[in-house]
């Protein structure tokens, strides 16, 4: 299975089209990293050319895999993808984007539950720093049903997440010691 998801409209190459100094970062826990993330990914390649994924530890969140983990993963997932940058990030969403000269932040969204969280996020992302645009991309419908949340559920219970996650991710899910204790 490719890490990349399909798309019969995509490029060739994720990242492939030219967009000048675009820079746009995608921010998440991805715990784990998702096809429905990569999915957002790519077409945030598609029109940004160059996208930073800025994988973050959330303070609410009880996480699976620990930073350097999620980054590890997120980084067999893109191996090849021009323009795209893995790398961790703390503190606040906005300063992250200062700090990497950002200037537009990528969000996906899958529901409506998800878009009302997304728009608090980036009316407060605004207000913080006006000239940062947060931009809402829809999940592919074939990817929409998938949630991290959901794959640490079914491999919690033994199921089969290769329709949810790249190889990588399948790898580390089958050998983490919360996961076997649980089979």
């Amino acid at each position: 299975m490719s890490n990349s998801p399909s798309s019969s409209s995509g490029p060739s190459s994720p990242g492939s089209r030219d967009h000048g100094a675009s820079h746009a970062l995608f921010p998440g826990t991805f715990d784990p990293v998702t096809l429905g993330h990569l999915d957002v990914l790519e077409r945030a390649l598609d029109l940004f050319g160059r996208v930073t994924v800025a994988v973050a530890q959330h303070h609410s969140k009880d996480q699976l895999f620990d930073l350097e983990q999620r980054q590890t993963m997120l980084l067999e997932a893109t191996e090849g993808w021009a323009g795209v940058q893995v790398v961790t990030l703390s503190g606040l969403l906005v300063d992250g984007c200062r700090e990497l000269g950002a200037s537009v932040i990528v969000r996906g969204v899958r529901s409506a539950s998800d878009l009302d969280y997304e728009r608090q996020m980036a009316l407060t992302n605004r207000a913080m720093a006006p000239d940062v645009e947060t931009v809402f991309l829809l999940t592919a419908p074939e990817r929409e049903h998938i949630s991290s949340t959901l794959v640490r559920q079914i491999a919690r219970m033994g199921g089969d997440v290769s329709g949810f996650v790249p190889a990588a991710v399948q790898s580390a899910l089958a050998s983490h010691p919360s996961i076997r204790e649980t089979r």
